[in-house]
């Protein structure tokens, strides 16, 4: 799995601003695939960002110890984390400035809709997420995760928490509109968007190809929303 991971790394690193690792699959392969996965992050480290999906969320010294592992022991610059037990669960992961989190707000998963868009108070559940996050934000290391199959709703975060960076998935294989996602996600700077695309790019024919027409894709996106900032 390293070798495989370290080859897509190597082709894609040019048109690449940070790479997602998803812990599941390497926890999956048992002590064998945490070795791999402490290998490829060291592979990366100091070339590129490195955020951990992970999808933490617990409290108290758990979180703390989510946090250490991520961190200290293997490595990342950042962990995607769930806010469903509220601020305290998410707190360890922001401890360190140079260090971050990014909250799951409106994900790209069919099911989103389940809880993420239930009304609270008369508003979406996703953006009293969004609201909550701006106040969590004491050192300028908090993104949201908005998946880029869900445009509107991520208008909307855009307009609640307008500085908070945004990590995209779903563009690709989850059938994310890419331009539409751009439009709707770019901050006032017409910047603070990490656009993820895993699938689409690991699995391609030429994973390093596929890699810089996404690049150029977002950025002739970008260029075109420019004239409506």
């Amino acid at each position: 799995m390293a070798d495989f991971c370290r080859r897509v790394i190597d082709d894609t690193i040019d048109a690449a601003l940070a790479f997602k690792p998803n812990i599941a699959f390497f926890e999956a392969a048992g002590a064998s695939g945490l070795a791999d996965l402490q290998t490829i992050i060291d592979h990366i480290e100091g070339e590129r960002i490195v955020i951990l999906d992970a999808k933490r969320g617990d409290i108290g010294s758990t979180a703390v110890a989510y946090a250490r592992a991520a961190f200290d022991q293997l490595g990342a610059d950042a962990v995607t984390a769930s806010p469903y037990l509220g601020g305290d669960s998410v707190r360890p992961f922001l401890a360190a400035p140079e260090r971050g989190a990014f909250v799951l707000c409106h994900t790209s998963n069919p099911g989103a809709a389940d809880f993420q868009e239930l009304r609270v108070d008369g508003l979406p559940l996703y953006l009293e997420v969004a609201r909550k996050a701006t106040e969590w934000d004491e050192h300028g290391n908090l993104g949201l995760v908005v998946g880029a199959t869900f445009p509107e709703e991520m208008a909307e975060v855009r307009a609640t928490a307008p500085d908070l960076p945004l990590l995209v998935p779903g563009i690709g294989a989850q059938g994310g509109d890419l331009e539409a996602a751009v439009a709707a996600g770019l901050d006032a700077r017409g910047r603070g968007m990490v656009v993820n695309s895993s699938r689409g790019i690991v699995f391609a024919a030429d994973p390093g190809d596929e890699a810089r027409r996404t690049r150029d894709a977002i950025n002739e996106a970008r260029a075109r929303a420019g004239a409506s900032l």
